[in-house]
């Protein structure tokens, strides 16, 4: 059972790395495309890329110029130490002992508009580059048609060896890259609602950590069937069958 969860643009390169393992990110050499045609964008055409402001632009393109391989713990982070945001608040991947970190190299992947995919001790150096941003080279118009299937291929290869069952855990943005429709593997999408206002529905914010909570309980537990996922519990959440419909597995909490 392999589990894909999305990147986060919050990143800390401060903290100490709670590990001494890494690994190489697979596309290395693709990336590098990526990163030579974003060092020729000036501060301002970044800012209107990613619509973002002058100073974080200008942040970014510093990063790209510093942008070098290779990679080591000298001038790079394990990917699961360096995201933040609200996925990453659910994993708390800092407190994974070796076991964890072992079960989480093997059983869980990190969809990037940059690296493509990332097994969680892979090196990486900081970036800002989502999904969705439409910026491609070689030709390509946009970062989905500039991965094409090597993102899908990638995970069909490790689903393979995982009873062809992927759990997605990312963002719709995100997913979109994985092109669902021609994965060779069965996909089950959790999907998790708060009451409010006299229903249960998809608050952002409490999604996003719970897709964090539910992997690290994959972690926690050793999960390598899905059946399993639906005791998932943690913070309140509680499988409701009701309201599951396919594969679209939903789970339900009363209070935030």
């Amino acid at each position: 059972m392999l589990t894909v969860i999305s990147p986060a643009k919050t990143l800390d390169f401060e903290s100490e790395a709670t590990t001494e393992k890494f690994s190489q990110p697979a596309f290395l050499k693709t990336s590098q495309q990526l990163i030579d045609g974003l060092k020729k964008c000036s501060v301002q055409e970044i800012a209107s890329l990613m619509s973002i402001s002058d100073k974080l632009a200008g942040l970014n393109v510093a990063r790209y110029q510093e942008w070098q391989t290779p990679f080591s713990p000298d001038n790079a982070k394990q990917a699961v130490l360096a995201f933040k945001g609200d996925v990453y608040t659910g994993l708390d991947a800092e407190t994974l002992d070796a076991k964890g970190l072992d079960f989480a190299q093997t059983h869980l992947r990190i969809l990037s508009g940059l690296y493509g995919v990332l097994k969680p001790l892979d090196l990486m150096q900081a970036y800002r580059l989502e999904m969705g941003t439409k910026f491609g080279v070689n030709g390509k118009k946009d970062l989905y048609q500039f991965w094409g299937s090597q993102i899908r291929e990638a995970l069909s290869e490790e689903a393979a060896l995982q009873d062809k069952i992927l759990i997605n855990l990312a963002s719709n943005e995100y997913f979109k890259a994985v092109q669902a429709k021609k994965l060779d593997a069965r996909i089950i999408t959790p999907v998790f609602k708060d009451w409010k206002n006299g229903q249960y529905k998809m608050i952002s914010f409490y999604a996003k950590k719970a897709r964090g909570l539910m992997s690290r309980f994959i972690i926690d537990k050793q999960i390598d069937e899905p059946e399993a996922l639906k005791a998932f519990d943690y913070e309140g959440y509680r499988f409701s069958e009701e309201m599951t419909k396919g594969d679209d597995w939903v789970f339900i909490r009363d209070h935030g």
